[in-house]
């Protein structure tokens, strides 16, 4: 059972472990040497999962930012040639984002540097609590309780199929 307190400081923990993902994160990006923004580095990972170049105001609902700043994140992107600027085959006056092959090797290195700080955040739990807290971060994410009530206990439920797979996004 759970007191406003207790989930008072699960809140503040939550934060906090953010606020150290992003900073630990931060600090790997840039020793990467790519000269790429942590928001940057959002927008090249969001742009591989599209089937196809998506448009920039589909790129703001994605990443759920008004559509300035993803021209701003664009720009920058743009001015280093890891994205560019094409226009739609149907529709000459839309303009698409699509990785160029920069983006794409800018991509493999920041995914290196992602899983760098992964294994840094993680260090300290063993297999075991990785898993249950790959699940309860599941939970938490979908917004939906994985979990039945049992003894005072929680009990896992079966994993929706397809759930926490990389599938691919129309954007």
């Amino acid at each position: 059972m759970t007191t406003p307190d207790s989930d008072s400081l699960l809140a503040e923990q939550l934060l906090r472990l953010t606020r150290r993902v992003h900073r630990i994160q931060k600090h790997h990006l840039e020793r990467s040497g790519l000269g790429v923004t942590p928001a940057q580095a959002r927008l090249l990972r969001t742009l591989a999962h599209c089937d196809s170049p998506p448009r920039m105001a589909d790129l703001a609902e994605r990443l759920e930012v008004v559509p300035r700043a993803v021209t701003t994140l664009v720009d920058g992107l743009e001015g280093s040639g890891k994205v560019r600027r094409v226009p739609d085959p149907t529709n000459r006056r839309v303009i698409r984002i699509e990785l160029t092959e920069d983006g794409r090797k800018a991509l493999r290195q920041l995914r290196g540097a992602r899983m760098s700080a992964a294994e840094e955040i993680l260090d300290p739990l063993t297999d075991l609590e990785r898993q249950v807290l790959s699940g309860l971060l599941d939970a938490l994410v979908d917004g939906t309780p994985e979990r039945t009530p049992k003894h005072g206990q929680g009990q896992r439920q079966g994993q929706e199929q397809g759930r926490g797979q990389g599938q691919g996004h129309n954007c």
